[in-house]
């Protein structure tokens, strides 16, 4: 016997550990039904019969390995109606992490734990970046994929041949989201990923073609390093794709295959039907869905999500400081490749409750078996699992049950689902397996936690500690379970529960003021407060009031989403937005908007701290929990399917999306992006003078990244939308703008959501306009703007001018640094030289060049006073209208102040 603790008999284990045959693990089914054939992916319609290439099962013929569980039928659910996945089939079981879309999701641990050793598409965790392709039964075979690159021989192969020409294999293999248990490091310190649980992995069967044999038909050229790859789905900043090294791809013994079948089904949609490669040992994000391209390069993928995701950043970069570092993301040293090992505990599961006999009693058990999973990376085999008591003063072993092992038993030329069992010459593993131990109740009654660790044949331990990182990528620490005693029963607490979901240890633990980077998982210890590491101190502002305590029903909320008294919602809380109706900036349209709706995204990713916490001031109670969950599955997004042939393109209420169909250059940081609507005749829907709003995803964190602009489209315009944007780069002085580099990114077919109208300013024609919905009369506009800010000018200018009858005279002052940047400048000449009489156009340059013969410098008071003078009126017949950089903005406002304009005469756009 060897000894591994000293205080019990807890740590008394044999040295090597044979296999129980009455150990829990999780179910194995085999499903060896005659003629069984594997559900199609829109549950229980039929395959095409071109497609069935696969053997059927044989119930006479024994099976020495696990079959996968049956999938059940399933339909689109009623949160993906409105959005780019509305054909795709899911299981509601599914926990969502970024929110309706893109779908991310995890399946419920236990759930996932009991499903067995395979787990089928329903509960399969599913990384997506955006819109799943969506490819017709008849395109399927059809689908087509090139070899390219650094070959001698590259070549363009449909599905159809792979299959009828190619050797197929079938296999097991694990994937694993580089994300899993990432909630865990969110807590301690937010990371730019979104919050998986310890479910983020999953077990299949996988049939295709080995990449060896397509490469080996291309023939890579000498100096050859790297393979990527590309795939279909249209992101923010280009298609997804990465790359792994060339000798790796051409590796046998690393099983990297090109696969249609998972569990024997085509592939689903999620999964990446219809073809995908798959990399076992490595993270997920290696393994492309949808694939189109494989390149060999000499170099790694310069691919923005190869560089810009799936990587470990040195611990003390932080989010902020990341977005600065180009040079540190795009070093190979820091990018993941294969798994690190890691486990979890599922039973007990979280909130799990187990009773203490007393003395008299027999009813409860006398141990318990702990159990979960564990897995390596790179095809090494988990060689221990160790469980600790006593927060690792010491340990013993589990039992592990590794059912990869079984199909290494497999009859010589055995087959599954059309493909060779390609395992009994593998020395890699591939695949989580399970482990186990029973343990006496009364050892569980005496300790105040059960802490888990595996090692793989490399010696490669989970650490004890954790180590941050900026995406929070590859968290691998002991996972510890808490064990409270409550009377006679035993309550256990995970760290943590995926997406926003509350519970777990670790919030408990920071919300009681625990330090979770002392090294004793927050408890207090002796010395702590000198030695603590410093934590990141709290941003959050409060933003309810103290003493409200209403809760508000759905109903409630409901009969308050007009224009009379407009109620919103922010994180749960009710807000009545009556009084910001006059004052916003985004004018009255902004909360009738909101009214009624979830704004939380918007409100957050717009408004300042000031805002923020000004929010006490109109909050009013707290949404139900039916209510939340009632907003929860409405979706904000329409399509023209689900809503018909719409003739007005922008809604108030609703995000609307537009597909962009060009993007023309005209200074060098401005571009013209048009954007198709939803069919040909549907009309733009803009009033003069106003905005709308535009929402693209962070491709990283899933976060909404929304702003305001005005388009240089008409309101009246059909079919199209042209906005003009000045395209805010990152520098080595200067962070860029999120969304301007964003849209600069995107391809050419992707979509942008779209909502509106806002604004406090309509002009209405012939001087007439509404200000916070109060109509007054113009005589005369001053017009001043700044590079892109010219838009909103040029809008009302345009209404004015092209009006014979509009006798509104305009003086614009137009300020930016060099000529070539003056936007829109032809259309500007064109309107001031055919209206000479109305409209005075006035050019500054703080760069110019030799020949420049317009105004020069800075707008100061200088120029104001001599080309705008002093207010004249005290009817409000004059208005000065105002965009441009928030430093022109204040110093004008502040000269004109000055020179005796009243704040109701300043309009800031």
């Amino acid at each position: 016997m060897a000894v591994l603790g000293t205080n019990s008999s807890f740590a008394l284990l044999p040295t090597s550990v044979p296999l129980k045959s009455d150990l829990t693990f999780p179910p194995s089914p085999a499903e060896t039904i005659k003629g069984s054939r594997p559900s199609s992916v829109d549950g229980d319609a039929e395959e095409p019969s071109e497609l069935c290439l696969f053997e059927e099962l044989d119930a006479e013929r024994p099976r020495v390995y696990p079959l996968p569980p049956r999938s059940q039928p399933n339909s689109v659910l009623p949160e993906d109606l409105k959005t780019p996945d509305s054909h795709v089939p899911r299981d509601p079981r599914l926990i969502r992490l970024t929110g309706v879309h893109p779908f991310n999701v995890e399946p419920p641990l236990s759930d996932l734990y009991d499903q067995g050793f395979l787990t089928n598409k329903d509960l399969h965790y599913v990384r997506n970046h955006g819109a799943v392709p969506k490819v017709q039964d008849e395109d399927v075979l059809n689908w087509e994929f090139t070899v390219e690159g650094m070959v001698e021989a590259p070549f363009t192969i449909p599905l159809r041949d792979l299959i009828a020409e190619y050797e197929q294999i079938t296999y097991p293999a694990t994937l694993v989201c580089a994300g899993n248990r990432r909630k865990e490091q969110n807590v301690v310190r937010k990371t730019k990923g979104f919050s998986w649980g310890a479910a983020g992995l999953s077990t299949a069967l996988w049939t295709g073609v080995s990449l060896g044999d397509l490469l080996a038909r291309a023939v890579p050229k000498r100096g050859a390093r790297y393979v990527c790859f590309e795939g279909a789905d249209k992101l923010p900043n280009g298609y997804y794709g990465t790359s792994i090294k060339l000798n790796w791809a051409t590796d046998p013994n690393r099983g990297v295959t090109v696969c249609y079948r998972m569990n024997g089904e085509l592939l689903h949609p999620d999964h990446g039907r219809p073809v995908r490669i798959i990399i076992p040992g490595q993270i997920g994000g290696r393994s492309v869905k949808w694939l189109k391209r494989i390149i060999v390069t000499k170099e790694p993928s310069d691919n923005w999500y190869h560089i810009y995701d799936n990587r470990v950043l040195p611990t003390p970069i932080d989010p902020e400081a990341s977005a600065d570092l180009p040079d540190v993301w795009k070093d190979e040293r820091y990018a993941i490749y294969d798994l690190n090992t890691n486990s979890a505990t599922c039973y007990p599961a979280h909130d799990e409750t187990l009773s203490l006999s007393d003395e008299d009693e027999d009813e409860a058990p006398e141990s318990y078996a702990v159990r979960g999973y564990a897995y390596g990376g790179g095809g090494r085999r988990v060689t221990r699992v160790e469980v600790t008591l006593d927060k690792g003063k010491s340990w013993t072993l589990a039992d592990i049950r590794y059912p990869e092992d079984d199909y290494r038993l497999a009859p010589e030329g055995d087959t599954l689902y059309g493909g060779r069992m390609d395992m009994a010459w593998r020395e890699t593993c591939f695949c989580w397996c399970f482990w186990q131990l029973d343990i006496p109740v009364a050892q569980l009654a005496g300790a105040s936690d059960i802490m888990v660790r595996a090692m793989d044949e490399g010696l490669m331990v989970q650490p004890r500690d954790m180590y941050w990182s900026v995406l929070g990528m590859m968290n691998n620490p002991w996972y510890r379970v808490a064990i409270h005693r409550q009377g006679r029963q035993l309550r256990f607490e995970h760290p943590t529960q995926p997406a926003l979901i509350s519970g777990g240890w670790m919030e408990r633990v920071k919300k009681e003021g625990g330090n979770l980077s002392n090294g004793f998982w927050g408890e207090k210890v002796q010395g702590d407060e000198q030695d603590a590491v410093e934590q990141e101190p709290p941003k959050d502002i409060c933003m309810t009031k103290e003493g409200v305590k209403r809760s508000i029903t759905i109903n409630e909320l409901r009969q308050h989403a007009g224009e009379d008294e407009p109620w919103f919602v922010v994180n749960g809380e009710v807000y009545d937005g009556t009084p910001f109706l006059e004052g916003h900036p985004g004018g009255a349209a902004s909360i009738f908007g909101a009214a009624g709706q979830d704004a939380t995204e918007e409100f957050l990713t717009i408004h300042s701290e000031n805002a923020k916490a000004s929010m006490p001031e109109y909050h009013i109670g707290t949404l139900d929990e039916a209510g939340r969950k009632a907003l929860s599955t409405e979706e904000v997004t329409t399509d023209a399917d689900a809503e018909g042939a719409r003739a007005i393109f922008l809604q108030p209420k609703v995000w609307t999306k537009a597909i962009l169909s060009g993007k023309r250059a005209v200074s060098s940081d401005s571009k013209i992006f048009t954007f198709d609507l939803e069919h040909a005749e549907q009309q733009v829907g803009l009033p003069v003078g106003q905005h709308l709003m535009m929402r693209l995803r962070d491709p990283v964190t899933r976060g909404a990244i929304i702003r305001a602009y005005t388009p240089i489209s008409e309101g009246t315009d059909r079919g199209k939308l042209q906005i003009l944007i000045k395209i805010y780069r990152n520098t080595p002085d200067r962070k860029g703008g999120s969304m301007t580099q964003a849209l600069d990114s995107i391809p050419v077919g992707h979509f942008v959501d779209m909502k509106g109208p806002v604004g406090k300013f309509e002009y209405l024609g012939r001087g007439l306009c509404s200000v916070s919905g109060k109509q007054r009369r113009v005589k005369r506009f001053i017009m001043v703007c700044a590079g892109s800010g010219v838009t909103p000018i040029f809008q009302v200018l345009r209404a004015v001018m092209r009006d014979p009858d509009d006798a509104t005279r305009c003086l614009v002052l137009d300020g930016n640094r060099a000529e070539e940047d003056i936007l829109c400048r032809t259309e500007l000449d064109a309107m001031a030289a055919s209206n000479p009489d109305r409209c005075k156009l006035l050019y500054l340059l703080t760069q110019p060049a030799e020949g420049w013969t317009g105004l020069r410098g800075r707008m100061d008071a200088a120029l104001f006073e001599r080309e705008v003078g002093p207010c004249r009126t005290t009817e409000g017949d004059e208005m000065v209208l105002i965009c441009g950089p928030e430093a022109m903005e204040q110093s004008v406002k502040a000269i004109l102040s000055g020179m005796g304009w009243k704040e109701e005469h300043l309009l800031v756009f």
